[in-house]
């Protein structure tokens, strides 16, 4: 896939009016999360990306454990200066494509590693075993 393909779908995902704006979302998003994992998962979603969304990933210090959803939602706004509605809708505009990109057992991996709450961000259904 190229970067342009990705902000395509990125801005058909989030209805961006702009390539620039799917852009903008792309960047913050991609930063965010690459500070959010590391080893295996951040190496196999680095793999899958275009090289510079790659870059994007790979940039930030990885931090020593994930944040919750609610405060990745939080950074994404800060980072876009936005609401956290709109905040949301953007990380899950990037993230939702990278789900498509990545497939499922490498999503899969990624909200096993990640902390509860980041499925629907995913745009996956966030299911939980009933409890016996």
């Amino acid at each position: 896939m190229t970067w342009h393909t990705l902000v395509q779908q990125v801005r058909d995902l989030g209805r961006y009016n702009s390539d620039q704006e799917a852009e903008c979302a792309l960047n913050a998003v991609l930063g965010i999360l690459g500070s959010q994992l590391t080893g295996d998962e951040r190496c196999d979603v680095a793999a899958v990306l275009p090289e510079r969304a790659r870059a994007l990933l790979v940039a930030p210090i990885p931090l020593t454990q994930p944040v919750t959803a609610p405060a990745f939602v939080e950074a994404v706004a800060r980072n876009l200066n936005t609401t956290l509605e709109g905040a949301r809708w953007d990380a899950s505009s990037v993230l939702t494509a990278l789900a498509d990109l990545a497939g499922a057992q490498l999503t899969g991996r990624l909200l096993t590693y990640l902390p509860r709450g980041y499925a629907l961000l995913f745009g996956r259904a966030d299911l939980t075993p009933a409890a016996a």
